[in-house]
């Protein structure tokens, strides 16, 4: 699903949830300008989507119409395809990941990241019988999925075979993090592009 996509599910779900919903909140949520909100709400209206009305003449309220609903309904199925599409391509890439590092005798696995990607790689160290030493991130965060979270300079002090990067936006930084805990690049596992 592509991001114009994703803005108008976005922006149709919120008409449908109030109505009187201000244009402000909505470039808020998707962040971007409030002229482009604008844009975007009259495109919506001049495809039939949503109808515009002032009520009384200072008060802006959005109505989604019949046809609305239809595409508020599509864009949901092909969001939902699309999640579960990159959902099976992280979980099949955290596979191939976590597998060619068992083949090396790698079997204690550090997670670093707290995210999604990050709860996937837990539920995969799992299936492959590999043990977590635990989580790390650079964040505030106390605990993740029961497990307590752990600053990167607590890895001077365990051992373990294998840092997993479980935050693909970060991976650069969290390197980086890890050369200065002088962990080797060959410790180091990141998801492989997808099969």
């Amino acid at each position: 699903m592509n991001l114009q996509g994703q803005r108008d599910l976005l922006l149709l779900t919120e008409v449908e949830r109030n109505g009187a919903v201000t244009q402000r909140s909505l470039a808020t949520k998707l962040g971007v300008a409030l002229g482009l909100t604008n844009l975007y709400l009259k495109r919506l209206a001049r495809k039939g989507y949503i109808k515009i009305t002032t009520i009384p003449s200072q008060r802006v309220r959005y109505l989604l119409t019949p046809q609305g609903f239809a595409e508020k309904s599509r864009l949901t199925y092909l969001y939902m395809q699309y999640s579960l599409s990159h959902y099976r391509d992280m979980r099949a890439r955290l596979r191939k990941t976590l597998s060619l590092a068992t083949q090396t005798g790698m079997k204690r696995v550090v997670i670093y990241g707290t995210g999604e990607l990050a709860e996937m790689a837990y539920l995969s160290l799992r299936e492959m019988h590999l043990t977590l030493v635990g989580f790390v991130t650079d964040g505030q965060q106390e605990s993740f999925l029961s497990y307590p979270v752990w600053q990167p300079e607590v890895l001077a002090k365990w051992e373990f075979d294998a840092v997993l990067l479980a935050d693909i936006e970060q991976t650069l930084r969290h390197r980086e993090v890890l050369g200065r805990q002088h962990v080797p690049d060959a410790k180091v596992l990141v998801l492989g592009p997808s099969i």
